[in-house]
């Protein structure tokens, strides 16, 4: 996740200036929760959301180094899976990693995503679960992987869609645009299909069949309503009384967008900090935000909660860099979350833009 590319934010001025919209999102929200520290554990949270936060959860074997986590993925096992940006000179560097629920490394592969790893999920086809990955920067391509690593398929832009500039499926060169292929996150459909949103290249969100062909897409570049500045997270809401919908979070407008499942809009939720991806379990959405907290809404969509918050110091002007200073992070607190998803027990494991890398786990107690 490059932030140069947040729209028309620049790198400089999302490290470096206080964020409007994240001090909006704080109005009419919940008092912020902070950390409280006992003998024993890091709490977050208050009555039924209430956290264990455990920093650094999964611990990497010497020979291998985080190099901007990304995304996370647990399987039907409890296993975590970890696809780090990875640096691209690093040709022989794995991009995807595998914890058991105690965040013991097993395994790891993936370096054909080096230097663009970026988006991971997990489906069950059948009784088989398989890897769903996606990479932008000079990789722009996404794949269909077992557990393992093998690659089932992988393609890369549809040029089908009429967005794309010529050779962009062919030669994929580190070439920004809105012509460019830039994948980041899926979303699965019940016929077998899926969605793939290009979140820094074209601003669309592409649908495929369940053969992984082409069939359409939506969206495009714009301020809202149906269109998109970075459209980065991708979801299929189907919690228990609300009807089934496509939520797309457009993180450079500070929102989330919900589509019915053939991509008409519907509404927009505002006052968010750069929303980077969403997830559901039972009746919870969570919003990984990357100016430094995670939201928890209710299936009516109201907010439960606010965990890790620091979004004033981590957006505070003079706090400009504060990813790559471990030494200024605090505990309890998030710096950057790019990405979170629930374990089977409604814990959240969280991944963060930070160059260093950094995957905490909210162990679920209440």
């Amino acid at each position: 996740m490059s932030v140069s590319r947040l729209g028309l934010t620049s790198r400089r001025q999302f490290l470096t200036s206080a964020t409007v919209a994240g001090a909006a999102a704080l109005l009419g929200a919940p008092a912020v929760i902070t950390a409280s520290k006992t003998d024993t554990a890091l709490i977050v949270g208050q009555g039924d959301y209430k956290f264990q936060v455990i920093h650094d959860f999964p611990q990497l074997p010497s020979q291998f180094t985080w190099q901007t986590t990304h995304n996370v993925a647990v399987d039907r096992a409890g296993n975590l899976y970890v696809i780090h940006e990875g640096q691209e000179n690093l040709k022989d560097h794995p991009s995807i990693f595998v914890f058991d629920s105690e965040g013991k490394y097993i395994r790891s592969f993936g370096k054909q995503f080096q230097g663009g790893g970026h988006g991971i999920e997990i489906r069950d086809e059948g009784g088989q679960e398989f890897l769903y990955v996606c990479a932008y920067q000079q990789c722009k391509t996404f794949a269909k992987m077992d557990l393992k690593g093998e690659t089932v398929w992988q393609q890369y832009a549809p040029m089908e869609s009429g967005v794309y500039a010529a050779d962009e499926d062919k030669k994929p060169l580190k070439i920004w645009g809105r012509n460019r292929f830039m994948p980041t996150n899926f979303a699965f459909l019940d016929d077998g299909g899926f969605l793939l949103v290009d979140g820094y290249g074209a601003f669309y969100v592409h649908r495929y069949d369940k053969n992984a062909k082409w069939v359409s897409c939506f969206g495009g570049p714009g301020g809202g309503e149906g269109k998109f500045n970075t459209p980065h997270g991708i979801w299929i809401d189907k919690r228990a009384g609300r009807q089934p919908s496509i939520v797309v979070c457009d993180r450079a407008n500070s929102s989330l967008q919900y589509f019915t499942m053939d991509g008409k809009y519907l509404e927009t939720l505002k006052g968010y900090g750069l929303p980077a991806n969403v997830e559901t379990w039972q009746n919870l959405l969570v919003v990984p935000e990357l100016h430094a907290r995670l939201t928890l809404l209710n299936e009516k969509n109201e907010i439960v909660a606010r965990l890790g918050d620091d979004v004033a110091r981590v957006t505070a002007k003079e706090n400009g860099g504060i990813r790559n200073d471990r030494n200024r992070w605090q505990a309890g607190k998030f710096v950057h979350p790019h990405d979170a998803c629930f374990g089977h027990d409604g814990s959240i494991f969280v991944a963060e833009w930070v160059s260093t890398g950094r995957i905490s786990k909210l162990k679920r107690l209440s």
